[in-house]
């Protein structure tokens, strides 16, 4: 529940949250799915949910046979901890085999932030989901596709590669032999870049400064009691996922006061574009040019993404 409320939604509202939603299959009638998420008077979200120790793997069947026999276009497999988001890309009002979104609330990673937010009943736009839904599932094929050709190449991996580097001929026994230097230089390849980015973050990391509210502290004044919290640096992370098309995150800095939570450009006090402020009873943030905002969770700065964009271009 606490997750749907976090999207926007009213879940004691039994019109918007639909527990025990009727999706009667064929001649099979009082089939049931365990809620819908109702919006302008349409089921758009089948939800099915499974124990929290129960592995989700081959549990789709149920919603599977759901989706088709209402006008929901997306469909969720959820155990409490993992979430699972389909539709149909492949073939239309028949549900995909695979999700096109997979979320684990204990490892959630930055770019799904945005995915999400997409779903907040403020932003939520079919044809919007959709577009992305199939880039996102695509990626993830391939993804999937190098991880387990990285661990263990296929033989069509190896042929495919060995053709591009290799000229004589292509026998069995050549691509057994290529095989292990195949994954060897995949390794190596990886471990390089990684190195690289290790390297240029060093050099570019955001530095964390904590100031007075009228004036910058020298590095041996004491903090004044000032402490960072988890909820900060989340919404730094969601500013910078929100605004990676506009501005290299590598220039945004963050600066904590009494008062409030700061995001600058150029870790320059005259560049500030964004102020988060935690209150007893509400979060609110400022966005330089647009205006302050009461938000629920850190996650809803991603809402404002048009307003983010404008501030950077003004001021970077």
């Amino acid at each position: 529940m606490p997750f749907f409320q976090t999207l926007g939604y009213d879940v004691f509202n039994p019109l918007e949250f639909v527990p025990e939603f009727t999706a009667d299959v064929g001649i099979k009638k009082g089939e049931k799915v365990d809620y819908a998420m109702v919006i302008d008077g349409a089921p758009q979200i089948l939800i099915e949910c499974k124990s929290i120790n129960e592995n989700l793997t081959n549990h789709d069947s149920q919603l599977f046979r759901y989706f088709g026999t209402t006008s929901s276009k997306f469909g969720l497999l959820t155990n409490g901890r993992e979430y699972r988001f389909y539709t149909d890309l492949d073939e239309q009002n028949k549900m995909d085999s695979t999700p096109f979104l997979t979320i684990d609330l204990t490892n959630i990673k930055d770019n799904q932030f945005l995915e999400l937010a997409k779903f907040h009943k403020e932003n939520f736009d079919v044809d919007k989901i959709t577009s992305s839904a199939a880039e996102l599932k695509y990626l993830n094929n391939l993804k999937n596709f190098l991880s387990d050709n990285l661990n263990d190449p296929t033989e069509g991996f190896v042929a495919y590669l060995v053709s591009q580097i290799y000229d004589g001929i292509k026998t069995k026994s050549t691509l057994e032999k290529f095989s292990p230097i195949i994954k060897k230089g995949f390794n190596q390849f990886i471990t390089e870049r990684v190195n690289e980015k290790l390297s240029a973050a060093l050099n570019t990391s955001v530095e964390t400064k904590t100031i007075d509210e009228s004036e910058e502290l020298s590095e041996n004044t004491p903090n004044n009691g000032i402490i960072t919290t988890p909820e900060e640096l989340e919404a730094f992370t969601v500013f910078k996922v929100a605004s990676k098309d506009f501005i290299d995150p590598s220039r945004l800095y963050y600066r904590d006061t009494k008062s409030y939570f700061g995001i600058l450009i150029d870790d320059n006090n005259r560049k500030w574009v964004f102020r988060f402020y935690q209150k007893a009873t509400k979060n609110l943030i400022e966005i330089r040019d647009a205006g302050t905002f009461e938000i629920d969770t850190t996650i809803d700065i991603a809402l404002y993404q048009n307003e983010i964009k404008q501030a950077i271009e003004n001021h970077k």
